[in-house]
């Protein structure tokens, strides 16, 4: 399987997905920190986490895949919805909440 056709399963597979640096219980950056509390303000603690550290392939894949150079990446129902800052700004104006409720 490659690395798209790993990325697409991971992504469409789960209702709610956060490629990031590190976990959600030991972020290795602030962005990926961020983007964990925002999902656990939004009331999500049930997602999956998928640590690009732990492998160079998936995380170039995910840039490629979402055509999106930075990480965090956040993925709702198969469909990307954007790093953290755009998480920060739909959680600020209430979509993010809509989107995961």
């Amino acid at each position: 399987m490659s690395v798209q056709d790993q990325i697409h399963q991971t992504v469409t597979g789960n209702k709610v997905v956060l490629y990031m640096k590190g976990t959600p219980t030991f972020p290795q950056c602030g962005f990926s920190s961020m983007a964990v509390q925002i999902l656990k303000a939004c009331g999500v603690n049930d997602f999956v986490a998928v640590n690009v550290l732990e492998d160079a392939d998936i995380r170039q894949g995910i840039k490629e895949y979402a055509s999106w150079p930075t990480i965090p990446q956040l993925y709702v129902n198969g469909e990307f919805v954007g790093g953290s800052d755009i998480m920060k700004e739909m959680f600020q104006n209430g979509e993010l909440q809509t989107l995961l409720g």
